[in-house]
């Protein structure tokens, strides 16, 4: 503990800003350090994750502080309370306040396990509501017009083919997409493994027949050709013959766009809102999806339900002879 009353996790870990640091008790500082030990060696959480779990808890130490609070047996939920609505005051958005009273919430539950405290400080807290928009979406025909767009005439546009196929056939992040080793794709089988970024899960998602054929033809015809001395066996490559990094992948996703003629802003995620909402249209079980995207709550997966409602209420309106 340094005479200031930040622990050595805290300041080796976290990257905040000193003055915030500095101005959190010593008894505030040592909880939350116990807990980022919590969430690094017994969770197992990445080093984002638990960086940013931190970030949150040590602003709530600064307002503690600043309320007279030294130590956490003596917070409750008015503090918290008062503590988000000074974020909601400050122009903080819903999901930036819904996820920090999330960390603190699993942070509150931390200490009475630990008998730090005989109750759950948050229990009473109410968090801000928000009303989940629904996703944007291609259709089926700007998908195909995008899948197409590509040039197959070079290597990277072999490559780009492969990727927006992969993209729409197996509804990957684009931090999946580009961490994916060539080992873990079995195009014999139709499957493919990947690590998510959040919580660092396996799972196996199926890969359509055009996607594998679209990343056999790469493999074949354009991936030796991208390859330079030192190049792993990431499947996807850029022209250095390095991982192809997430920002690339955005930037010919929206070039390939662009030149399909799709007027709308297109990303990766889309892709995969894309993904999602076609399979539940063409009559796919809401838990498949959910396996498929690796959620971890069903309940996201369902605003799903939504885009395929609101399609099925807009064919209504303009088709039905009553509405005309």
């Amino acid at each position: 503990m340094s005479p200031h009353g930040t622990s050595a996790f805290v300041r080796q870990n976290i990257s905040v800003n000193s003055g915030i640091v500095e101005s959190v008790p010593a008894e505030i500082a040592n909880g939350i350090d116990r807990f980022l030990v919590f969430l690094d060696l017994e969770k197992g959480l990445s080093v984002n994750s638990v960086e940013g779990y931190g970030s949150d808890l040590l602003q709530l130490g600064r307002f503690l502080a600043g309320s007279g609070v030294s130590n956490w047996r003596k917070v409750d939920s008015d503090h918290v309370s008062r503590w988000l609505g000074t974020l909601t005051k400050a122009g903080y958005a819903v999901s930036s306040l819904s996820r920090k009273l999330s960390a603190v919430k699993m942070f509150a539950r931390f200490l009475v396990r630990e008998r730090d405290r005989n109750e759950d400080f948050t229990e009473l807290v109410i968090g801000p509501k928000s009303r989940r928009g629904i996703p944007n979406t291609l259709s089926e025909e700007e998908v195909a017009l995008l899948l197409e767009a590509p040039d197959a005439g070079t290597p990277q546009g072999v490559r780009d083919c492969a990727i927006l196929e992969l993209l729409y056939s197996s509804g990957l992040r684009v931090s999946e997409l580009s961490a994916l080793a060539m080992q873990n794709v079995d195009l014999e089988s139709g499957f493919l493994r990947v690590v998510s970024g959040k919580g660092g899960k396996d799972r196996v998602v199926p890969v359509g027949q055009r996607a594998s054929t679209a990343i056999e033809t790469y493999l074949h015809a354009a991936r030796s050709r991208l390859v330079k001395a030192g190049t792993g066996s990431t499947l996807f490559l850029s022209a250095r013959g390095l991982p192809i990094s997430r920002k690339t992948v955005w930037h010919l996703v929206r070039r390939w766009a662009v030149r399909a003629g799709i007027e709308k802003p297109v990303n990766p995620h889309l892709l995969r809102h894309s993904f999602a909402t076609h399979l539940l249209s063409g009559g796919a079980d809401l838990r498949a999806i959910q396996e498929m995207l690796g959620h971890a709550d069903i309940s996201t997966t369902q605003i799903y339900t939504a885009v395929e409602s609101a399609r099925v209420l807009d064919q209504h309106e303009r088709y039905h002879p009553r509405n005309r």
